[in-house]
């Protein structure tokens, strides 16, 4: 398996386990990855090269007033049309991104109309997520919102994944909670973070091997991969 996210820069003690699931699902839809490749809202490019590793080229499309760095080749309003000619994109990935359109409707419909016949678009959403890059964090979407919302863009044969069951959600949701009590003086934190590091490796290490016991990982899971074809 390639480490898409080896080096993305949001690989942290605390998290590297909804990185680790990511690989794996990035990984298990590689055949997909065909021709011209559009990642719309592509932030610092963190996947470009594990993307071309299959497909022959990468435009990374992003916000230029986002609030985190960004390094697209074409800068604009993810939540409007995008000045993008149609039928030129042979695969598209979406990652991490929708939640925090205010019109994700209109960035489906354009990844529909961009998309060539037979072309396929890879999303990624979270579901079971803490508020992040506030104040644009506008939703969370269940298995059924998000066919529904590709459905309505066009899109056929519209398959959702869950990333995660129960077992992971939480132990993520532990971490970044206690991250969060890592606080007062420098002698207090180290401490602190002394006592968390190895709760957070070992509930990350286990926690896969207890979602087994979840019967059920869309109702409780980190999030969801969707993965929808241009007929």
């Amino acid at each position: 398996m390639i480490q898409a996210s080896k080096t993305h820069n949001n690989r942290k003690p605390w998290n590297w386990l909804v990185y680790q699931s990511s690989d794996q699902f990035l990984n298990k839809y590689a055949p997909h990855y065909k021709g011209k490749l559009y990642d719309l809202g592509c932030g610092v490019r963190s996947y470009e090269a594990f993307f071309l590793n299959f497909a022959e080229s990468y435009v990374g499309i992003d916000w230029g007033a986002s609030i985190h760095d960004t390094k697209a080749d074409i800068f604009t309003d993810l939540n409007q049309p995008l000045p993008v000619d149609s039928e030129v994109a042979d695969t598209v990935v979406c990652l991490s991104v929708l939640e925090h359109l205010s019109e994700p409707q209109t960035l489906l419909n354009e990844a529909y109309r961009i998309m060539k016949p037979g072309a396929v678009m890879i999303l990624q959403v979270p579901w079971q997520w803490k508020l992040h890059e506030e104040p644009y964090d506008f939703f969370r979407y269940t298995p059924y919102g998000l066919k529904h919302l590709f459905g309505k863009a066009g899109f056929k044969d519209v398959e959702v994944e869950a990333t995660s069951g129960f077992f992971s959600m939480w132990c993520l949701k532990f971490n970044y909670f206690t991250l969060g009590l890592i606080t007062g003086p420098r002698i207090f934190r180290a401490i602190k973070k002394a006592i968390f590091l190895p709760l957070w490796y070992i509930g990350q290490k286990t926690a896969p091997t207890l979602d087994k016991l979840d019967k059920y990982w869309p109702a409780e899971s980190q999030g969801y991969y969707v993965i929808a074809k241009k007929n």
